[in-house]
């Protein structure tokens, strides 16, 4: 979980192969409304983000053997939405505003993913803090994408949950 940039799905593709677990992009479980208002520059609401995180669960909780699935997930109560069927791992990738931009403004370069930098602000002014809730990981994203997915995969092995977004 984490603002836009933070490598949600990057980390995410590498983490389920090395863990052997499907992967699922959240992005993808947008209704078109969400995706076009995010393309607008405009922030999506908790009534927008419901019926998303609620489909989100349906497939967090499918496969019996886990699942890694990037998610945004920015306040407590999307999180509570996430573990209202069992117990997940949340893996917060943490980063400055000044990483982010930076990623993001790589990104707008090299794809045509529909978040604008712009909601970077809005993202981060929503953001609550996951510390301290239980099965939470925080790990800081200014180091090597090998460098988390490594680190990840050794704590999560060591994990009894199944399921992480």
């Amino acid at each position: 979980m984490g603002v836009c940039g933070c490598g949600k799905s990057t980390i995410g593709v590498q983490l389920a192969q090395k863990l052997g677990l499907p992967f699922y992009d959240g992005d993808d479980f947008h209704p078109a409304a969400n995706i076009e208002k995010m393309k607008s520059g405009t922030p999506l609401n908790d009534q927008d983000r419901k019926p998303w995180l609620e489909r989100i669960v349906r497939e967090l909780h499918e496969p019996e053997h886990g699942v890694i699935i990037a998610c945004s997930a920015l306040k407590l109560s999307y999180r509570e939405i996430l573990r209202s069927r069992g117990p997940i791992t949340i893996i917060h990738l943490h980063g400055t505003k000044e990483v982010l931009t930076q990623r993001l403004n790589h990104r707008a370069q090299e794809s045509d993913h529909f978040m604008p930098s712009q909601l970077l602000t809005s993202q981060l002014e929503t953001l609550q803090d996951p510390s301290g809730e239980i099965h939470t990981i925080t790990i800081n994203i200014d180091q090597s994408i090998d460098s988390i997915v490594d680190s990840l995969h050794k704590e999560l092995t060591q994990s009894s949950i199944s399921s992480f977004t």
